[in-house]
């Protein structure tokens, strides 16, 4: 019985407090385990990070000028790299100062700033103030969408603590500065600095680096570009908080505040656009296949393109144009391939159409190396060969004129009885020498320019005659260098060859001088220095030309419709083009 009564008071009911407490480990239990896996999922759905890091991108292309200053990008997604110990201080101290004062004293993320952004905002009813660390938003801007979720929230905690184990303070602060996007959609401080105030980040004052941390908030609603009075602001704010952080003193954050100006924003690239896309195909000829970022040193002379590209829409109405500028050794200091790039990206300079009249200097030179002068005598009278017989332009025919008169009036019937007389033949081979043969027909209509060629081959053949007879190789690259520094190309200027004789060149340039004397069809391009030209006019007026020269490049134009269609009847070589090289040399 005793036995009995002893195993009746062993099975006394549990008390409630510790049902209760054992429900509850349970429940923490289970709730713990909830957050593991949840995290654990989180965790496996994060992107590769060292693959982030380490991402790969199309090579960027940096255009240069001829004097070595960066015109144009293509595939530039970031500016060039700056940390926190090539930077002046103010500049990264900027940053911090307004995104994160207690940067470098906590860990991946501020407690208190959390605590105090969450208070704020349950006060305020919304979301108005954000306690993200530098080490949280550079998790953000580096691995993660926008997307306001808590997956992305838990992601972007275990990214800031990952960060802060794998890199010191300077290093998370450097790849903020070099990742952080600001303006049309490149990467980086330096990218910001050289879009706005077109410097480089290392160049920024303290005023221009408060005005970019201003960004930071919401780049485009403090853009020292688009709203400059709201960035001002921002920036005194900024400046404030440099000097109570002890970054800088009271005096020089009174003088930053009075520099505060509104940016001047990039300059249109667009005006180099027909010039960069011809430079990117030669590029792929020179080394192939890009494999890391470029820089690619160009022949533009950048002043010379702008005028151009502003002269030209003043003239051509309804046309289009282009224009193409070269130096005696073949240099391109200009190209414009159009009135208006972002209307048409179609590069007409190096699209073939009829040159007219343009092509007749080859056969006055096969004249001239034949032992004729300017003061040559040659009747004009109407020629006809076969079915083909041409007209004079308004059908004048003068008589016995002498090469001189009948190249400054541009007569069609000298030239084609000068090609009876020499053969149709030596014109071709005159053309192949000149560097413009190929694909010319052997046919009489090639003498009148019925053989299409572009602005750049028609422009080159006129250099040859201006740069003494010898040849003439256009090239627009000089050098190509990669991120290193290291030369992937170097032009090697080659030998010139004597094509044309001293006597023949002589002539020939006392004809092209004549065009643009009061008498000459080309009279409209005379301007100070302008030492020769010649105009051309295709069937219908469908094609206008000019190309001239002075001490300096040659210049060739055209006008036209894409369509083919004839312009007016009033448009020759000797107006709009001949207008427009005019106002650009004037």
């Amino acid at each position: 019985m005793a036995r009995d009564k002893k195993a009746t008071d062993d099975k006394k009911p549990v008390s409630w407090k510790w049902r209760l407490f054992v429900w509850c480990f349970n429940l923490c239990l289970i709730v713990a385990l909830g957050i593991v896996f949840y995290v654990a999922v989180i965790y496996f759905q994060m992107p590769s990070l060292d693959a982030i890091l380490n991402e790969t991108r199309a090579p960027a292309i940096v255009f240069m000028d001829r004097d070595g200053n960066e015109i144009r990008s293509d595939n530039k997604i970031m500016g060039t790299p700056v940390s926190v110990e090539t930077l002046p201080p103010h500049v990264w101290q900027a940053i911090v100062a307004i995104e994160d004062k207690r940067f470098f004293n906590h860990g991946p993320f501020d407690t208190r700033s959390m605590i105090r952004a969450v208070v704020l905002n349950i006060f305020r009813g919304r979301f108005a103030v954000g306690g993200s660390s530098i080490t949280q938003q550079t998790a953000k801007n580096i691995f993660l969408s926008r997307d306001k979720k808590i997956s992305r929230k838990v992601q972007e905690l275990i990214l800031s603590y990952w960060l802060e184990n794998r890199f010191n303070k300077n290093q998370i602060l450097d790849l903020y500065m070099n990742r952080v996007s600001l303006v049309g959609g490149m990467r980086g401080i330096d990218a910001a600095a050289r879009t706005l105030f077109r410097r480089s980040a290392s160049e920024l004052s303290v005023a221009q680096a408060a005005q970019i941390a201003a960004m930071l908030k919401a780049p485009t609603t403090y853009s020292p570009y688009k709203h400059p009075n709201k960035n001002f602001e921002r920036a005194r704010t900024i400046l404030q908080e440099m000097v109570r952080q002890n970054y800088i003193d009271i005096n020089t954050a009174r003088a930053a505040a009075a520099e505060l100006a509104p940016a001047p924003g990039a300059p249109d690239t667009n005006l180099y656009r027909y010039w960069t896309d011809f430079v990117t195909d030669e590029l792929k000829s020179q080394i192939g296949i890009m494999e890391s970022d470029v820089y690619v040193y160009t022949t533009l002379d950048p002043k010379l393109q702008n005028k151009i590209t502003r002269v030209m829409p003043e003239h051509l109405g309804a046309y289009q144009g282009a224009a193409v500028a070269l130096t005696r050794d073949g240099a391109i200091r200009a190209m414009v391939g159009g009135a208006d790039y972002q209307v048409s990206q179609f590069n007409r300079a190096t699209a073939r159409r009829q040159p007219g009249s343009a092509f007749k200097p080859v056969v006055y030179l096969v004249a001239l190396e034949n032992g004729m002068t300017p003061e040559s005598f040659v009747n004009d009278s109407p020629f006809t060969i076969g079915d083909y017989n041409p007209k004079n332009y308004n059908e004048k025919y003068y008589g016995d004129i002498n090469l001189a008169t009948a190249f400054a009036k541009s007569v069609n019937s000298v030239p084609l009885k000068l090609t009876a007389q020499y053969g149709v033949d030596s014109v071709l081979a005159m053309a192949s020498r000149l560097g413009v043969g190929n694909k010319l027909r052997r046919e009489y209509s090639t003498v009148l320019g019925a053989s299409e060629m572009d602005l750049l081959d028609l422009t080159t053949m006129y250099a040859v005659i201006w740069n003494e007879g010898n040849s003439v190789r256009p090239y627009s690259i000089t050098r190509v260098v990669n991120a290193r520094g290291e030369t992937l190309y170097e032009r090697d200027p080659s030998d010139t060859i004597q094509i044309l004789s001293p006597d023949t060149v002589m002539f020939m340039t006392e004809l092209l001088a004549d065009v643009i004397k009061p008498a000459g069809t080309g009279h409209r391009a005379a301007a100070p220095g302008v030492i020769g030209g010649k105009t051309g006019t295709s069937n219908e007026n469908r094609d206008a030309w000019f190309v001239g020269a002075n001490d300096k490049f040659i210049l060739g134009i055209w006008v036209g419709n894409d369509d083919f269609t004839p312009m007016s009847s009033k448009i020759t070589g000797g107006t709009i083009p001949a207008e427009i090289f005019h106002d650009v040399l004037k």
